[in-house]
């Protein structure tokens, strides 16, 4: 870890410790920052006291593509195989792994991921891959990481498997749209569901 940081920092990459140290000191109350301790340091936060229960999250988000790479997309035209379908297997994955990717992030025994995308090509933001994840589990914390990867995982890999013929791709729109259990309950677009 050290090497990495210090490979970093020779590249002009400064770390978030540091900031997020001052932070933490600067200010006379505690972090609202779950992961960074009183110290300001980066911490995984303990949930063996927090009850299971059972936890959704559902993501979304988008890849745009040119109209001729949509029409490739949609008549399964592309020379490495059905984008939609490997995509979909990309964002399962993505999920179960998490933990992996994601440095703070709790391994979770997910109980069910879907990964959903579809073509669209309404306004305003045109010729697009819509992309849906909904992850649950019964746990001690919740599963909106495991959804955002879920969605990432699977717009990378259309931008992947799609980046011979269009070099124009946008990811956008990757966000937490409804999330429940745990303490704060049922959330859905950033408002709570009473």
């Amino acid at each position: 870890m050290a090497s990495l940081l210090n490979s970093a920092y020779r590249l002009g990459v400064r770390a978030a410790a540091p900031a997020a140290r001052i932070m933490a000191t600067s200010t006379a109350h505690r972090s609202p920052f779950t992961h960074i301790d009183s110290s300001g340091n980066a911490h995984m936060v303990d949930v063996s006291d927090k009850p299971e229960t059972a936890r959704t999250a559902i993501a979304r988000g988008h890849i745009q593509l040119s109209p001729a790479t949509f029409d490739l997309v949609k008549q399964d035209k592309l020379k490495k195989g059905n984008v939609l379908t490997v995509a979909q297997i990309a964002g399962i994955q993505a999920a179960k792994q998490c933990a992996q990717l994601i440095p703070l992030c709790h391994p979770i025994a997910l109980t069910s991921v879907q990964v959903q995308l579809q073509l669209a090509d309404t306004q305003p933001l045109g010729h697009r891959v819509a992309i849906e994840s909904r992850v649950r589990c019964q746990g001690a914390t919740g599963v909106e990481m495991e959804a955002l990867a879920a969605v990432s995982a699977a717009a990378l890999t259309v931008f992947d498997m799609c980046k011979a013929v269009d070099k124009t791709m946008c990811v956008g729109g990757i966000r937490v749209v409804e999330k429940s259990g745990g303490r704060s309950g049922h959330w859905k677009d950033g408002s709570k569901v009473e």
